[in-house]
């Protein structure tokens, strides 16, 4: 049973509900062939997505890792060196 407070009336019924749980007369009801049905939001929906992606990504960064630890072992990883330049430059000189 779902009562609230009323002011100083003491006990009611909680949204439309009488004590026996049934809905009050008055209000309408489902139809007797109705169904549940459950919608989710478009951010759960987006969360779910984004969830897939990152598993997406982390095997294929799993991927990329085991070839390039592959090539470290076979003495076959050729770095690019500008690139290498390119990323370290701000560091030099954000130091000087």
């Amino acid at each position: 049973m779902v009562d609230k407070i009323i002011g100083g009336k003491g006990y009611g019924p909680l949204d439309g509900l009488n004590r026996g749980g049934k809905a009050a007369a008055g209000k309408p009801t489902a139809g007797a062939g109705a169904t549940d049905r459950v919608d989710f939001s478009s951010a759960l929906q987006s969360a779910s997505k984004a969830q897939a992606t990152s598993q997406t990504q982390q095997s294929a960064r799993a991927e990329k890792l085991q070839a390039l630890k592959a090539q470290i072992d076979n003495g076959t990883y050729r770095p690019d060196l500008e690139k290498v330049a390119a990323s370290l430059l701000p560091f030099m000189l954000k130091e000087s």
